[in-house]
């Protein structure tokens, strides 16, 4: 079974200035270094299923940037927020999660 949990999450300070496919390697490591059970996709070249709803600009600051990603195991909102947010860099900041089931 899978187990989305979309997230919301920060971007400011010096971060605003990565851009989106450094964002969502960054994500990536944060991911797999909070030993989260990320789904991948199959195939030659798998990848982790992480979606962020929207490319913000480079340059631009958010308080409210979206993000999916696809997990093998539950993880509780609070622990998963909890874990990635010791990952990440200062600027980004996941404020809130939720699993859909």
């Amino acid at each position: 079974m899978d187990y989305k949990v979309s997230f919301v999450f920060t971007k400011k300070g010096l971060m605003k200035y990565i851009s989106h496919l450094d964002l969502m390697r960054l994500f990536m490591r944060g991911l797999r270094r909070a030993e989260m059970p990320v789904k991948f996709t199959q195939g030659f070249s798998p990848h982790m299923k992480l979606s962020i709803k929207r490319a913000l600009k480079l340059g631009l600051e958010s308080d409210c940037e979206e993000a999916q990603v696809i997990l093998k195991q539950p993880v509780s909102p609070e622990e998963f927020m909890r874990r990635l947010n010791e990952q990440l860099p200062e600027g980004i900041v996941v404020k809130e999660a939720a699993i859909n089931y």
